[in-house]
């Protein structure tokens, strides 16, 4: 779960620090005081886009940490160990992110530096954000197959379904090559065996790229290599006067008469003369290799003409001529591919084949734990619904053939949740449904009736409760306040019904000073609750009516 969150000057937050409990946490506040900044931060710590507008003006950077317990988290504890990024016997995982003013941003997981894609596959382990327009996500067909297949456990047969999907596909597009028309596959046979003898002659097969550019550049550059290299041979050895190791001797003698008077000056004496005697032989080893270095022109003449013919060649293939061996290489695999010819056919029809029956079987085993899913499934939600405000509300989940027998990564099923949410209406699909507020509360009654397939240990809802109010409002609270006995769960809410269902509650408030505006969250203890739900109950004045219809809707919640 969620344990702490710091923040450092990040949009209208100078500093916060806080932390949090298991249990349902409601943060309310003012409209406009910055409840959005919590959401904000969590999702940038978790990887979401960073720009230069996040950082508070006046501010070098931005910088948000999360501390999360990871007790009841088992898969995010999983990929730390996979990714190498916790010790063995840790159970707190530290995340930080930092944004500069110039938009870049750093972040870090246990303290070791990680991409922000890393950053997003740990995040999907540890909390769920759902935004004011989450639920629009459950009008999307795929998002509706994802969350039957997630109920009914079906990950490891959908992840093998997508797998040999993947496969058929590719040896369907093999085929398709070679079923090409004989003329076209003569041309284009021709034409690689032109290519490939015209790489073969040039000898790309064994073309050392880098090693030819490297002594055409000593070649080149030769007279300039020689005239240094003596120029340098010198100064370090060969001018007995002016030389390094004729200067090095007058010091070692001069040194060497003061150690006679002191000892102290011996281990100076010493280092000059082991300077003396690495300078003599790097003198050595220049004089050697200046010794082997000869103008060629008929050599260096040789070399640009080649690199010239190599250039040529890269150009006329759209590759590096570094790439050149490699070009050659997928010129020869895609001829062999295509001269394999009835042989290769036969091989790729059979493995189709096989493919073609290992999917249609898994696909059929797919279709009835869907439908065994779905059964229960649309019960549970249909009874949650009732108790949300719709009495005669009823929820299916239709499962029908798709047309045709092409398999597709998800296998042969058209899904579509479909809702009838008052009597006599026929079962319409839940992308048809016109009422914001009755979406919102399908959306939270499948989020409970999935509750226990879900892993991930917290969940952050903000402003569920669009269109809703009243007693429906209540329900939603206590729904949520049940998630919360199973799970860590934020709820921004504008609603009291709800934010008295919470176990523990967040105020955000906005102050200005001196031209700046901030924002500061802080828990708040029972009478400010008492207060804080007075104001949200509605008016200009909290009045003792008002204060004691709020204690009374936290007493009830308790």
């Amino acid at each position: 779960m969620l344990v702490s969150l710091s923040i450092r000057d990040l949009a209208v937050v100078a500093s916060l620090d806080l932390e949090f409990h298991p249990g349902f946490t409601v943060l309310t506040g003012e409209t406009g005081a910055g409840k959005s900044i919590l959401l904000t931060a969590l999702g940038l710590a978790l990887g979401d886009r960073a720009d230069t507008g996040f950082v508070r003006p006046g501010a070098e950077r931005a910088e948000v940490s999360l501390l999360f317990d990871l007790g009841d988290a088992a898969t995010a504890r999983d990929w730390l160990r996979e990714h190498e990024l916790i010790e063995a016997d840790s159970e707190e995982c530290l995340i930080r992110r930092i944004v500069t003013t110039d938009g870049r941003s750093r972040a870090f997981i246990n303290g070791r530096p990680v991409t922000l894609q890393s950053l997003q596959g740990l995040g999907r382990h540890l909390l769920e954000i759902h935004g004011q327009h989450a639920h629009l996500h459950l009008l999307q067909s795929g998002e509706q197959r994802q969350l039957l297949d997630r109920y009914a456990g079906n990950d490891p047969l959908t992840i093998e379904l997508t797998e040999l999907f993947k496969r058929w596909k590719s040896v369907m597009q093999q085929l398709t090559g070679l079923h090409q028309d004989a003329g076209e596959r003569l041309s284009r046979l021709e034409l690689l065996e032109y290519q490939i003898e015209e790489l073969e002659q040039e000898g790309i097969t064994e073309l050392d790229y880098a090693a030819l550019c490297e002594e055409h550049e000593l070649l080149a550059n030769l007279d300039k290599i020689l005239a240094v290299g003596q120029a340098q041979l010198g100064l370090l050895y060969e001018d007995e006067a002016m030389s390094v190791n004729g200067l090095l001797t007058q010091s070692i003698q001069a040194f060497g008469e003061l150690t006679q008077s002191s000892r102290e000056f011996a281990l100076i004496r010493d280092l000059l003369e082991s300077a003396r005697i690495q300078v003599k032989e790097a003198a050595s080893e220049l004089r050697h290799q200046l010794n082997h270095l000869e103008p060629d022109p008929a050599r260096l003449t040789a070399l640009e003409r080649r690199l010239a013919e190599i250039h040529q060649l890269a150009r006329k293939h759209h590759v590096r001529p570094q790439e050149l061996p490699d070009r050659l290489a997928q010129l020869k695999d895609e001829w062999a591919a295509l001269t394999a010819g009835s042989e290769q056919l036969e091989l790729l029809e059979r493995e189709r084949d096989a493919l073609l029956a290992a999917y249609t079987n898994l696909a059929e085993r797919l279709s009835t734990r869907r439908r065994q899913a779905a059964s229960e499934l649309q019960d549970r939600v249909s009874r949650l619904i009732q108790e949300l405000g719709m009495p005669q509300g009823r929820f299916e989940i239709s499962i029908e053939r798709q047309p045709g027998d092409t398999p597709s990564p998800h296998g042969w099923d058209a899904i579509e949740f479909q809702v009838s949410a008052n009597p006599g209406l026929p079962l319409r699909p839940l992308s048809r449904i016109a009422s914001g507020g009755e979406l919102s509360r399908i959306s939270l009654a499948i989020e409970v009736a999935v509750l226990a397939q879900k892993t991930t240990p917290t969940l952050i809802y903000d402003e569920i409760d669009t269109g809703i109010g009243g007693r429906v409002a209540e329900i939603v609270g206590q729904k949520l306040r049940t998630l919360g006995n199973d799970r860590q769960v934020f709820c921004v809410t504008h609603l009291p019904q709800i934010a008295a269902q919470g176990h523990h509650h967040l105020l955000v408030e906005k102050s200005a000073h001196g031209g700046i505006t901030r924002s500061v969250v802080r828990a708040l203890r029972n009478d400010e609750r008492t207060r804080e739900i007075a104001r949200m109950l509605g008016g200009v004045r909290i009045t003792d009516q008002a204060l004691a219809h709020a204690q009374e809707m936290l007493t009830l919640a308790q």
